[in-house]
């Protein structure tokens, strides 16, 4: 019997702690899991791996560093799926959302959620975006 390939996901996040949680939930739902906790790191990921997905934190070394990877993930790998997990709206006020087309096309993510996301939630929209 073939053994099935597990699924990358990239995870981006300067807050080690919680990287290190998303990291450990990923993996017990199956998947291979790369992390970077800064936006060079990830850039370098990115040049030599092509991940099935990514996660990408918003705010990190500048307050659009998840903007950023993102368009340089989609300009690459256009067929990859990107999530932005992000406390921006609990720090902030500020509310973004990504279910217009027009929302979608700027900031090519597929789906953007407020950190604290229930691991159950989590895996449903990870397997939604990566038609599992």
């Amino acid at each position: 019997m073939l053994k099935k390939e597990k699924k990358t996901i990239l995870i981006v996040d300067d807050d080690l702690d919680y990287l290190f949680q998303l990291k450990s939930s990923v993996q017990d739902m199956g998947f291979e899991v790369i992390t970077a906790d800064t936006q060079k790191e990830a850039e370098s990921i990115i040049e030599r791996t092509k991940p099935h997905l990514a996660i990408l934190d918003l705010m990190m070394e500048s307050q659009d560093t998840g903007f950023i990877l993102c368009h340089k993930i989609k300009s690459r790998y256009p067929d990859v799926p990107i999530i932005i997990a992000s406390a921006v709206t609990a720090e902030t006020g500020m509310i973004f959302d990504v279910t217009s087309q027009e929302e979608q096309d700027w900031v090519k993510a597929e789906l953007f959620l407020d950190k604290g996301i229930r691991k159950d939630q989590l895996h449903r929209e990870i397997n939604k975006l990566l038609k599992l």
